[in-house]
């Protein structure tokens, strides 16, 4: 039999062993080839009292009797071949039931049900019809975004945003997987959907005016799609005009906004030892929390010498720490004093409902982001940790949510940053403050089991590494089998969603993003029309 004349009308099988915690195992009807199943794929089982809706965890290939594994027939002939598939040799699935479908009125009103029970033995199963698929995930509506579509299925499979927002969230997969544009869809989601605010620590400036597919064509980023709902904010005014972005504001930071704290976060990075670091809190101590930076980075050398001595610095400790924090001063967004205050421009936009994505420009490296991810992500939660409060003393509406989208999330969250970093605060608040993560990674073994722990929903696409897989599924609920279904997927454009945003794990081709037909199917073609058309009579006229 051919996949193509495979549909949910077909019976596929018949349960005959199993458990709830296992999976059921399901016998292959001769008529069905064992080559037409796949793994992610789903089927609906006919239970005596419900209908199951599961997951196929793994497909194998079984005998009756043991000597025909070791003596095989000859199948040359078509005859044989027929009468050894159907009664020697038969093809096995392993099925994961996760949700009960009810079939009365009563049942389908209330939704899907998580499974607590199997179905009795040699019961039906079939594919899992369009029907099923949108009863379980959704229609795409004014909480609900669609993600992708299941494997070998058109039906849309959707996100429930308002879900999504309420606990921190991480997408991971190897390089060159398509995290980026994943990541692009949520935040596009997020924003349609008007569940959250974001704002975005954007590494590679990919997010904001436009960034690349594999094959080098641009790709529109959120700016271009919202152009009222979205401001840039860049650290590299010079690579912003080179590329011809039009920026909303160019953060600055000031010396005086450094804290030993900051430094501290930067140790691996800089290459500083733990003497070194520590050598910081005293200087700090020394000039004050505001003014130790520009004041050591102006000491000369003798007054360096004479400081040392008095606090008790050893020589080479010191010589250390300035080594660092020289190529801090490289950095031409880190001023003595900062004219104008970063921290407040961003929260002035995102009390405005608008989303910020903030770029890197050529300062891409990991000191950069991690000082000013951490130092401005500090300050702005402190700022909605304040707002929420007095709205809960004044019986007040608390802030919007705000999500904070930070990539390379292992250098921040690992086990031994994580207490120290805002990030790893967060991740572990479940929202109390209604600031939650967006944290994307390609090594997700290098974050701290206990904020793994902690994020709610895991979109992951492939990884090829045993501990990072490990990682992905830290705490849930029948891994093994997921790490089967995960180990499955395609190199691109697949992914397996888990966790409080889908009812049930889901395996999806993503939907496409980057192209005319994916812009339309977001709604943003008559938008880009219009820009089209005003263009074109802004030429007509010149020519006139």
């Amino acid at each position: 039999m051919n996949d193509h004349n495979l549909d949910e009308r077909t019976r596929l099988g018949a349960i005959v062993s199993g458990s709830l915690t296992r999976g059921v195992e399901v016998k292959l009807d001769a008529s069905v080839s064992v080559e037409d199943m796949a793994v992610g794929r789903y089927v609906a089982i006919e239970g005596e009292k419900r209908r199951f809706f599961g997951m196929i965890t793994d497909v194998s290939l079984e005998a009756i009797d043991s000597r025909v594994t070791i003596t095989p027939p000859d199948i040359s002939d078509p005859f044989i071949a027929q009468v050894v598939a159907g009664t020697t040799t038969y093809g096995k699935l392993r099925v994961l039931p996760m949700l009960t479908i009810g079939s009365d009125a009563v049942s389908i009103l209330e939704g899907p049900q998580p499974a607590k029970t199997v179905p009795t033995h040699f019961s039906e199963v079939k594919l899992a019809s369009q029907r099923d698929v949108e009863l379980v995930f959704g229609a795409e509506d004014d909480k609900r975004f669609y993600v992708g579509t299941p494997l070998d299925m058109e039906t849309k499979v959707c996100l429930d945003v308002s879900e999504f927002v309420k606990r921190s969230n991480g997408v991971f997969g190897k390089s060159g997987t398509g995290k980026t544009f994943l990541t692009c869809l949520l935040l596009i989601g997020i924003l349609q959907k008007r569940a959250a605010v974001s704002l975005v620590f954007d590494m590679h400036s990919e997010y904001g005016w436009e960034g690349r597919n594999e094959k080098g064509y641009k790709v529109k980023g959120l700016k271009q799609l919202f152009p009222s709902k979205v401001a840039v904010f860049t650290l590299d005014e010079e690579s912003s005009r080179w590329r011809k972005v039009s920026t909303d504001f160019v953060v600055k930071i000031g010396y005086d906004e450094i804290e030993p704290e900051d430094i501290e976060l930067l140790r691996q990075t800089l290459n500083l030892t733990e003497a070194s670091t520590q050598a910081v809190y005293q200087l700090a101590r020394e000039f004050g929390d505001r003014k130790w930076l520009e004041a050591v980075l102006n000491l000369s050398e003798d007054n360096g010498k004479q400081l040392i001595s008095k606090l008790n610095i050893h020589d080479s400790t010191y010589r250390n720490l300035r080594r660092g924090l020289e190529t801090l001063r490289r950095f031409p967004f880190l001023v003595p004093h900062a004219s104008d205050n970063s921290v407040q421009r961003i929260l002035e936009y995102l009390e405005r409902g608008i989303n910020v994505v903030l770029e890197f420009g050529r300062f891409d490296d990991f000191a950069a982001y991690i000082l000013v991810a951490n130092l401005l992500s500090r300050r702005i939660y402190a700022q909605y940790r304040e707002k929420a409060e007095k709205a809960g003393g004044a019986d007040m509406a608390l802030p919007h949510p705000l999500v904070i989208t930070i990539e390379e999330a292992h250098r921040f969250l690992n086990p031994e940053l994580s207490a120290q970093t805002i990030f790893g605060r967060i991740a572990r608040e479940m929202r109390k403050y209604n600031v939650t993560l967006l944290v994307i990674d390609q090594r997700p073994s290098g974050i701290d089991d206990e904020v793994m722990s902690q994020l709610g929903t895991k979109i992951t696409c492939l990884l090829d590494n045993e501990r990072d897989v490990d990682s992905v599924f830290t705490g849930v609920t029948g891994k093994s089998e997921l790490k089967s279904v995960l180990s499955k997927l395609e190199t691109k454009q697949q992914a397996l969603i888990f966790g409080h945003a889908v009812p049930m794990p889901v395996v999806i081709k993503t939907r496409e993003y980057g192209s005319a037909e994916s812009y339309k199917e977001l709604g943003f073609l008559e938008a880009a029309e219009l820009k089209r058309k005003a263009e074109k009579e802004i030429e007509d006229l010149w020519a006139t």
